[in-house]
C-alpha cells in the first residue's frame, strides 16, 4: 500500500500536469496573464521555432483558448453580418471545426479598431462558450460542432462594438453588457443558458443638457471590461468593471455587495486582477488611473478619488493610485511582489504591488492591444506591429529578447505545454522550440 503522503503527492503532480494543458479563458486559467510553463522558447521568427501556422478568414481580435487538444477562438466577416467559430488541432494546426453561428442582418456600428468577433471564449471539458455580445452566445459540443443552446435576446447597444469576454464560475456562465443604452450583468445556467439572474447596473452616470434630459451618453456609459471571479475575506466574488463604477457581487444571486466609484472617467476595458489581498484595475480610458483597492465589506460605497471619512470603518478604499502611463487595453501582471504594466504606447512600468513605490519605467516600442504573458520570471510583450519583446520580471529592466512575425497583434496569448499558442491578425501559430 504506497503512503498517503505518495498519493496526495501524485494527486497534485497530476493536477499540475492536467493545468499545464489547458487555456480554458481570457488571460489564462487564473485569468491572470500567467503561466505554469516551463521551457517556452524566448527566440522565433516566421521560419525559426514555428511549429505550425493556420490562417484564419475574416477579421476577429479574440484570443485562442485550449482544451483537449483543440484550439478555438471566433471570427466574423469585417462587415459583422457573419459569425463564426472555429476549432484549430493542436498538434497539427488542421481546421477542425469552421461553424456558422449567425447571420446579422443589420450589425451594429463598430469603430476600425475594433471586430465583430472581439470577445474570446471560455472552454471547459467537452463544451465551449462563445459570445459576440448583443448579437448572440451560443454553447458549443466540442467534439461535433452542435450547438447546443443559444441566445439572441440581450439588448445591449455596444456603441463602438463589443469587447467583454465571458467566464465560467460553478454552474454558471457570466456576461458583461455594457452598453450607451442598457448597463447589466447576466448570469446563464451554463447547462440550458437560461437566465439565472440579471443584475442591473446600480447607477447611471447620464449627462444632462440643458433642458434637463439625458444627452447621448455614448462613451461615458459603455465599458469592455472582462469579470473576474476571486475569494476575498472568505467570500466568492464577481468583480465587474462598468463605466465609472466597479461592482462587486454575490456569484450565486447577482446581490450587490460593495462599489467603487470614478466618476472623473469612463470605458473601463481591463480585467481586474487580484493578488497579495488587493484588487488591480484601470478606471477608465480617457484620463484613467491604475488603482490598487482594498475590498469591502457589503453595503459600503466610495468614491475612488475621496479619502475615508475621518473614524471611518469604512474598509473599501484605494491604497494606492498613479495616473502615469496607466494602460487602457493591455491587462496587468503581478509577479511575486511586484506589478507589471505595458501602456498603450509601449511604455512598460514596474511597482511594488504593495506600496505603488515605482522601480523603474521604460520604453519597450511599439502600440499595444493585446495583453502580455508571464512564464518562468519572463514577461512577453506583443505588438500591434508583431514585434514580440521578451523582458526579466524583476526589480530592473531588462531585455531578454525581441521577435517579429508578420500581421501584428490584437489578440492576447495562450500557452500549453512548452508552447506559445499566438493568433495574428491574420493567422493563428504554434510557437515551440524542437525537441531534442
Amino acid at each position: 500500500m504506497k503512503p498517503l503522503y505518495f498519493l496526495a503527492g501524485l494527486l497534485l503532480s497530476t493536477a499540475a500536469a492536467r493545468a499545464a494543458d489547458v487555456w480554458p479563458q481570457f488571460r489564462g486559467p487564473e485569468g491572470n496573464g500567467h503561466s505554469e510553463a516551463r521551457g517556452l522558447p524566448l527566440a522565433w521568427s516566421e521560419t525559426d521555432n514555428v511549429r505550425w501556422k493556420t490562417p484564419v478568414h475574416g477579421r476577429a481580435w479574440s484570443s485562442p483558448v485550449i482544451w483537449g487538444r483543440q484550439v478555438w477562438c471566433t471570427t466574423a466577416t469585417e462587415d459583422g453580418t457573419k459569425l463564426f467559430a472555429i476549432c484549430v488541432d493542436w498538434d497539427t494546426g488542421r481546421l477542425v471545426h469552421d461553424i456558422k453561428l449567425f447571420d446579422v442582418e443589420k450589425p451594429q456600428f463598430a469603430i476600425q479598431f475594433n471586430t465583430y468577433a472581439s470577445p474570446t471564449p471560455v472552454i471547459e471539458e467537452g463544451r465551449v462558450y462563445v459570445t459576440f455580445g448583443s448579437p448572440g452566445t451560443a454553447c458549443l459540443d466540442t467534439q461535433t460542432g452542435q450547438v447546443l443552446w443559444e441566445r439572441r435576446d440581450f439588448v445591449c447597444n455596444h456603441f463602438r462594438g463589443a469587447g467583454s469576454s465571458p467566464i465560467l464560475h460553478s454552474n454558471l456562465l457570466f456576461l458583461n453588457f455594457d452598453g450607451s443604452d442598457f448597463q447589466y450583468v447576466a448570469a446563464l445556467d451554463k447547462k440550458t443558458g437560461q437566465t439565472v439572474w440579471r443584475a442591473n447596473r446600480s447607477i447611471d452616470f447620464q449627462d444632462l443638457g440643458p433642458d434637463g434630459k439625458p444627452k447621448e451618453a455614448g462613451d461615458f456609459r459603455k465599458a469592455f471590461s472582462t469579470p473576474h471571479v476571486a475569494v476575498l475575506e472568505g467570500r466568492a466574488t464577481l468583480l465587474s468593471l462598468g463605466s465609472k463604477a466597479a461592482y462587486a457581487y454575490e456569484p450565486a444571486t447577482g446581490r450587490e455587495l460593495w462599489r467603487l466609484e470614478e466618476r472623473a472617467n469612463y470605458s473601463a476595458s481591463q480585467r481586474p486582477l487580484v493578488a497579495h489581498g488587493l484588487i488591480f484595475m484601470q478606471s477608465g480610458w480617457s484620463s484613467g488611473q491604475l488603482l490598487a483597492v482594498r475590498p469591502g465589506q457589503p453595503g459600503e460605497v466610495a468614491d475612488a478619488n475621496d479619502a475615508p471619512p475621518t473614524n471611518s470603518t469604512r474598509q473599501l478604499d484605494v491604497v494606492w493610485q498613479t495616473k502615469r502611463n496607466v494602460a487602457r487595453k493591455p491587462g496587468l501582471l503581478v509577479v511575486k511582489d511586484q506589478l507589471f504594466m505595458l501602456d498603450d504606447g509601449g511604455i512598460a512600468s514596474c511597482f511594488e504591488a504593495k506600496t505603488g513605490h515605482e522601480l523603474w519605467r521604460e520604453r519597450v516600442g511599439g502600440n499595444y492591444s493585446a495583453s502580455p504573458l508571464e512564464a518562468e520570471g519572463h514577461i512577453y510583450c506583443f505588438s500591434e506591429e508583431g514585434k514580440i519583446t521578451v523582458l526579466e520580471a524583476g526589480r530592473e529592466f531588462k531585455k531578454l529578447g525581441e521577435n517579429k512575425l508578420p500581421d501584428g497583434f490584437m489578440a492576447s496569448p495562450a500557452v500549453v505545454g512548452q508552447a506559445l499558442c499566438l493568433r495574428t491578425k491574420k493567422a493563428i501559430y504554434r510557437i515551440e522550440a524542437p525537441k531534442p
